[in-house]
């Protein structure tokens, strides 16, 4: 094994100390350390693995910043938190870290439990979830002809998720697709749960399969990290099919309508594009928003799709047929700047 390798190894068989010493900023919850980046910033972004093998998928000490998509091992902790730049100096700090006597380990500390519904309530659950790779989250967005998940890191999945249908019904556990809400800081907010039907591969048989928690107002489902130029749209499907053919543009899922025309915009947004869903609802949140916008400054187009909203245009045309109709919508410049080649990443029947 390779020296870095078997130090970052050695650091991940330690990783709550590592986080505790080097993240002080940050806290446990359930298997993660919580920080708000790899530079030891206040709040909640940056998720590092605890408890976990020592390679491969879920290795402990092993991170990532949804806000930012950055990611690594705890080497790459030790470097950023202490503002190294020779990789020398990195191993050297790496080696005396792991040369301190270790504190003893905390006793009779029970977290307390969170307000149902809270925005720590939401945080704690974004934690206790995984990535979406290889899960039944991401076998459902595939069947709702969302190929690739990349860049969707605010996109987690767990597999037994706390559900009650209605108030006279018991608590019942399906899997679900979590999204983490977040502010303009990267920070949670909120988390949105969409419980899933393991044999279907779709939403679980339920009266309302999809719910949000936590503070949501002004908030959203990110991807990627907004400067001047942003779509914003309801539904998370919805705005994951616009990413299938504009893949390098920051979005917004608000979730609801109402939520939609209240979103937060970036210091430096100039360009807003409303990704309006084809429903009285949708077109009075677009108006809403494109108001809001005006009186800011900030240039607001509207997105329509061809049929009721943009996954099931991309469902029903595929992406060539997806972006082919928003190439006439877009400013110019955005077109020669976002949008991608996509033949081949069709939707799934």
């Amino acid at each position: 094994m390779a020296p870095a390798s078997e130090l970052a190894c050695r650091l991940a068989r330690e990783a709550q100390a590592v986080c505790r010493h080097y993240l002080s900023n940050g806290r446990r919850e359930g298997r993660y350390w919580l920080v708000g980046d790899v530079r030891n910033t206040p709040g909640r972004s940056m998720f590092v693995r605890l408890i976990g093998p020592d390679f491969g998928k879920g290795a402990a000490g092993r991170w990532t910043d949804a806000a930012t998509s950055e990611h690594g091992d705890l080497l790459d902790v030790i470097r950023e938190s202490c503002g190294l730049v020779q990789f020398h100096d990195v191993v050297d700090e790496a080696r005396r870290f792991l040369a301190l006597p270790r504190p003893e380990p905390e006793s009779g500390r029970r977290q307390t439990s969170a307000p149902s519904g809270s925005s720590e309530s939401a945080r704690r659950l974004v934690a206790m979830s995984r990535a979406i790779s290889g899960t039944l989250a991401e076998a459902y967005l595939r069947k709702r002809g969302v190929m690739s998940s990349h860049g969707a890191e605010n996109l987690r999945f767990h597999p037994h998720c706390y559900c009650r249908p209605d108030r006279r019904s018991r608590v019942q556990s399906w899997p679900a697709m979590i999204a983490a809400v977040t502010d303009l800081d990267g920070e949670i907010t909120g988390a949105h749960r969409t419980w899933l039907d393991p044999l279907r591969q779709d939403k679980a048989p339920i009266d309302t399969p999809r719910r949000a928690m936590g503070h949501l107002l002004g908030h959203g489902v990110r991807f990627g990290m907004a400067q001047d130029c942003l779509v914003a749209g309801e539904g998370i499907e919805t705005m994951l099919s616009l990413r299938c053919v504009l893949p390098a543009l920051p979005m917004i899922a608000a979730l609801s309508a109402a939520h939609l025309s209240a979103i937060q915009f970036p210091a430096k947004l100039r360009r807003l594009y409303i990704a309006r869903d084809r429903d009285s609802a949708g077109d009075q949140a677009a108006e809403g928003l494109i108001d809001r916008a005006k009186a800011a400054g900030i240039e607001a187009i509207a997105l329509s799709p061809s049929l009721g909203d943009f996954n099931d245009d991309l469902r029903a045309f595929d992406a060539d047929g997806l972006q082919e109709s928003l190439r006439g919508q877009l400013a110019p410049e955005d077109v020669a700047r976002f949008m991608e080649t996509v033949s081949g990443v069709g939707a799934a029947s």
